[in-house]
């Protein structure tokens, strides 16, 4: 991954490492935080949204199944909010307003589907 920031791009020349090319890639994943070449949080909060979406299936599941709402609540600090709040502090402050509303839209649908506010 190159970090380039100039108004004329060149091509990077390729990177050999021992013989090898070195591939590059627009961005990568680095303790489960993803780091594009833009310097922007955009793959990794759609990344984060998405897995949290699939939780809320789960979440849905169990409400369905009549489990109690303080249950339900667990479930989601558990699975769904400590998705959302991993590396919060790296991350959240450099996210753009449509970043940051497809995070609430999460949100507001676990508040949804428990029947209860969340404080997050």
């Amino acid at each position: 991954m190159i970090i380039d920031f100039r108004r004329c791009k060149a091509e990077p020349l390729p990177l050999y490492i021992n013989g090898d090319c070195v591939e590059r890639v627009h961005s990568f994943k680095f303790l489960r935080t993803r780091i594009s070449d833009n310097l922007t949080w955009s793959v990794h909060t759609m990344a984060t949204a998405k897995k949290a979406q699939q939780r809320l299936h789960f979440l849905r599941l169990l409400k369905k199944s009549g489990l109690v709402e303080k249950l339900l609540v667990i479930f989601y600090r558990s699975t769904i909010e400590s998705i959302l709040a991993y590396c919060v502090t790296v991350w959240y402050a450099g996210c753009s307003v449509v970043d940051k509303k497809m995070l609430q839209r999460v949100i507001n649908t676990a508040q949804k589907i428990i029947g209860c506010s969340l404080s997050s």
